[in-house]
């Protein structure tokens, strides 16, 4: 429930004379309007007020500055106080996530059926974000496992200033069909916000990579690499969401040639759709193309998975 008194009290100081002149109805209209507290059913109220009464226009303003002023005084105090909770929270506080649960069919080194999961945590402070996902793909035809993907990543952020952030990754594969036992990533870098708007999201990042990769043949490499992200929301309705997300690891042949000769370089780009069943519950299905252009001997260098799933947001 909102608090009037500061309001009715701000109207007598500053609205009240400008607003005296006003006709009955007229005023009770605004005032049911501004009641609400709802901004957009204030401005089309003053909107239609103003054009059937013009000759009034100044005191029907004076009411809208009260309100807009009373709103941003609300508004400092709701953000002070959030703050305030952010930092009294404790370390396994204030995270929100989704688990998802669904089925899968791959193509590329595999062509199969299975059953996938996955897991992500969201954690947002004043200027540091905390982000840890996890996926698994599997399928077992009688004793013989034909599908097995783990993918795990933690990525904190650090908003350096509006637009900007700095960011750092963890990163964990491991796919035995494409050739690896354990692919391993660290990378640190910048990014920038290019789209933040309440139906839109788009952030691009950049930085250096160190990679591991063990091969099931049982050898190791180690390389240099450079990463570049792209991550994409649209929210098309209140219940409909595309999605895109990409990581591009291009890797060298070592630190003397690390800018000029590329050795290979592997792209993970997943495309989703999300309907909202309800406020907790949505079906998801993405498309996800993992692209090596040196996988080992034997392999193809192109995977593709089609996951439709459940996902629960808590």
């Amino acid at each position: 429930m909102r608090t009037v008194l500061p309001l009715s009290f701000a109207l007598l100081v500053t609205g009240a004379p400008a607003a005296a002149g006003l006709p009955e109805p007229v005023r009770a209209m605004i005032d049911a309007a501004i009641a609400t507290g709802d901004v957009r059913k204030v401005n089309t109220v003053v909107e239609i007020a103003k054009a059937t009464n013009p000759d009034e226009a100044a005191a029907i303003d004076a009411l809208q500055a009260t309100f807009r002023a009373e709103q941003a005084e609300l508004a400092a105090k709701r953000k002070e106080e959030e703050q305030r909770k952010i930092r009294r929270a404790g370390l396994f506080q204030r995270w929100k996530g989704k688990g998802e649960l669904g089925g899968f069919r791959s193509t590329g080194n595999t062509d199969t059926l299975g059953l996938t999961g996955a897991l992500a945590l969201d954690r947002k402070g004043i200027d540091w974000r905390h982000k840890v996902n996890a996926r698994v793909d599997y399928q077992r035809n009688g004793t013989r496992t034909t599908r097995e993907k783990y993918y795990a990543a933690y990525e904190p952020r650090y908003d350096i200033r509006d637009g900007m952030f700095a960011y750092g990754l963890a990163q964990f594969e491991r796919d035995r069909f494409q050739g690896f036992d354990g692919r391993y990533a660290l990378s640190g870098g910048l990014g920038a916000t290019i789209v933040d708007t309440k139906d839109l999201d788009l952030s691009v990042k950049a930085g250096p990579a160190l990679r591991v990769t063990e091969s099931t043949d049982g050898t190791s490499d180690t390389r240099l690499a450079g990463l570049l992200g792209l991550d994409f929301d649209w929210r098309i309705t209140d219940r409909l969401k595309l999605t895109q997300s990409t990581n591009a690891v291009t890797e060298t042949g070592g630190t003397a040639v690390a800018i000029i000769d590329s050795r290979s370089t592997t792209l993970n780009l997943v495309t989703g759709i999300e309907a909202k069943v309800s406020d907790h519950l949505s079906t998801r299905f993405s498309y996800a193309v993992d692209y090596d252009s040196n996988p080992p001997a034997g392999k193809v260098n192109t995977d593709s998975i089609s996951r439709f799933s459940f996902v629960y947001g808590f």
